[in-house]
């Protein structure tokens, strides 16, 4: 751990590059706060972040925000149907003037990528993101190659929209950290909006205000974070009540609980706080769990959503009183 006045200096840098970084994003995103917060947090937790939404919201819109706020290498995949994994990892090519195989990066090497309607690929190509997403490596060919730090996955996908789409394994749902929802915006946001993006877009004006090693450096910090063992103990019960619930045929799995802390951490970082508190771990409950979570057949027929069963669920498991630093 480091000494009481370091750890707050470092605070205090993350506070303000997470403030800048914000400011940033909602240049383009008018009335979203807590969703830009969100993925901030996904972000220096060394997540990956799923948006799900109807169209024309902003999901593209929030993802290409965040990446062109860092300057970082950044990549865009449109997925469709006809993506191949080869496109996503990298192939090897023949070099017919070296006489050997060059391997030509995909368009899973940069720091931030973006991967656009991820649910139009074919479930062959959206398996080709789970090593990358889990291990951060890629291996073709037999051979492995390492994804630089930090690595971000921001994925979109339209829920409603079903034809010429494949629904997300649940392996591919296990390796996204949250699951975020745009939604509408207020009206004072929307004339807002069109009165920024009718005259210019404001997106290719937005400047980097932060790097990947100033990233790096936040990511780190985030880990310093202090999680005592009754918080640690409250997100294995969440954990536990939903593998143990009748409503659910699928409950949270153990990486889900790890991404739930982690998720904490970031957010007691960004409050200013070097320690978790319980609070954390229950704001972050709906966005780390729900979408991995799958309902019984008689719990969808009745019309209960993963979302109401786990706020059940939360309201069941007690929450430890004093369990901070």
């Amino acid at each position: 751990m480091s000494a009481p006045g370091s750890a707050g200096a470092d605070l205090d840098t993350l506070t303000r590059v997470t403030d800048r970084v914000r400011d940033n994003v909602q240049r383009v995103l008018e009335g979203k706060p807590d969703v830009v917060t969100s993925a901030l947090v996904v972000m220096l937790a060394e997540g990956h972040l799923l948006i799900e939404d109807v169209p024309g919201v902003g999901k593209t819109m929030l993802s290409k925000a965040l990446a062109r706020s860092i300057d970082c290498s950044v990549r865009r995949i449109q997925f469709t149907p006809d993506l191949l994994p080869s496109d996503v990892t990298g192939v090897s090519v023949f070099n017919q003037n070296t006489r050997e195989f060059e391997f030509r990066p995909g368009g899973v090497f940069a720091n931030v990528v973006v991967g656009d309607e991820i649910n139009r690929a074919s479930p062959k190509t959206q398996s080709a993101l789970l090593e990358c997403m889990e291990e951060r490596q890629v291996t073709v060919d037999n051979t492995t190659y390492q994804l630089e730090a930090p690595f971000m996955v921001i994925a979109t996908q339209n829920p409603i929209e079903m034809e010429g789409t494949y629904a997300l394994p649940e392996a591919q749902r296990d390796r996204f950290m949250a699951r975020v929802s745009v939604g509408y915006p207020v009206p004072a946001a929307e004339i807002a909006m069109l009165d920024v993006h009718t005259g210019h877009r404001p997106l290719e004006d937005l400047e980097p205000v932060t790097d990947a090693a100033e990233i790096r450096k936040l990511i780190d910090i985030v880990a310093q974070v202090y999680v005592s063992q009754p918080v640690q103990r409250y997100a294995v019960e969440l954990a536990t009540a939903t593998r143990r619930a009748a409503e659910l045929t699928l409950g949270a799995s153990p990486r889900a609980t790890l991404h739930l802390v982690r998720a904490a951490k970031a957010r007691a970082a960004m409050r200013g706080r070097d320690y978790v508190l319980p609070d954390d771990v229950t704001a972050l409950a709906q966005p780390v769990l729900a979408h991995r979570l799958l309902a019984s057949v008689e719990a969808s027929m009745t019309g209960r959503t993963t979302t109401a069963i786990l706020d059940g669920i939360l309201a069941s498991v007690p929450v430890p009183e004093g369990a901070g630093g």
